[in-house]
């Protein structure tokens, strides 16, 4: 009945969780789009509840998300609640016949990971996760490149997403491990890896190395992170995180480099070997830096609901999450065994 209803009108969507990420992200997108209806909200707040419910001129308003997920006329749910929530919220829709979209990280665990991609496998719905750097404007042109083998055999890949001390106050689920499974690598590292490994086009993983460092989290979560991951086809990446660096800047950025030429993204540069010489290739319009951000989650939204109306695969799949938390296991493992760790 979901997908003829989405065919013939607007998608109707469903909001659980009225954190900050709804806040600035979800509602202010959802509302703007002429085909799609914010019909129902939860969140155990009453008082944000209330606020955007009256905000946004929603009707239906819930502290209990089982209440929501009981509404017939319901298309579609954004999770947006703390990690730990995830499974269960996602489960729960997906059962009730909803198609899901849940913010990143897919879930705290593989093992979580793993029955939510099954459950969206079983009931035959869509199960989309949050990965918006897939969708930055940059991003994609520099994933074309890939595909078309621009840049020939990419061989060696450095990533990061690193913050100075103090010029980011996380929300404090964010800092406890039982919410949120770990903590600056589940926070900035697995959507870095995710965006890597979609553009090396997923290589499988051969092993992994990596360090993490905790000088100041009392909750005994790691700040910083740097991880070596090594790939079948000889491939390498090296990933670095860090919400406590005392540096001037904040910085994140994805450099790829292959047999035939390079790539450094945020700001995006891509050369090319030719002739014997290294040639500028970067489309010359483009977004402005400050644009592909914000634009990402724009675009991300809309391909969900795209997804949905018309019955397409979504682009970032439960499969690919689970096989990130799967990596994202055996890094934290080789932290704490301090040793290399071989995939099996």
């Amino acid at each position: 009945m979901a997908k003829e209803k989405a065919k013939n009108g607007k998608i109707r969507v469903g909001v659980i969780g009225c954190g900050a990420i709804t806040q600035i992200i979800h509602f202010p997108i959802l509302s703007k789009m002429e085909d799609v209806e914010i019909v129902a909200i939860a969140d155990i707040d009453k008082t944000k509840v209330a606020a955007l419910g009256e905000k946004y001129h929603i009707e239906n308003n819930f502290t209990d998300h089982a209440k929501l997920l009981e509404l017939d006329d319901i298309d579609a749910v954004h999770i947006c609640t703390p990690n730990s929530m995830h499974a269960e919220m996602t489960i729960d829709a997906l059962a009730a016949g909803k198609h899901v979209m849940v913010e990143k990280p897919i879930a705290r665990t593989y093992e979580e990971a793993k029955r939510m991609a099954d459950e969206a496998r079983k009931r035959k719905m869509k199960l989309m996760v949050g990965m918006n750097h897939r969708f930055r404007p940059d991003a994609m042109i520099l994933k074309n490149f890939v595909k078309g083998k621009e840049l020939g055999k990419i061989f060696y890949t450095k990533a990061g997403w690193l913050r100075r001390r103090g010029s980011w106050n996380e929300t404090e689920w964010a800092k406890k491990k039982q919410m949120a499974g770990g903590g600056v690598f589940m926070d900035l590292g697995i959507p870095m890896l995710d965006l890597s490994l979609w553009l090396m086009d997923n290589p499988k993983v051969k092993s992994v190395y990596s360090a993490m460092y905790n000088h100041y989290q009392k909750e005994g979560i790691e700040d910083s992170a740097t991880v070596l991951i090594r790939f079948e086809n000889d491939a390498i990446l090296s990933l670095e995180v860090s919400w406590t660096l005392l540096m001037e800047n904040d910085f994140m950025y994805t450099n790829l480099f292959g047999t035939l030429g390079g790539a450094l993204l945020n700001p995006l540069r891509i050369h090319k070997e030719m002739h014997g010489n290294l040639v500028n290739v970067t489309p010359t319009k483009m977004e402005r830096p400050e644009n592909n951000y914000k634009k990402s989650y724009e675009y991300e939204i809309k391909h969900f609901v795209e997804c949905v109306k018309h019955d397409r695969p979504v682009l970032s799949s439960a499969d690919e999450a689970a096989e990130v938390m799967r990596i994202s296991e055996a890094i934290y493992q080789s932290a704490r065994e301090k040793r290399e760790i071989v995939m099996k």
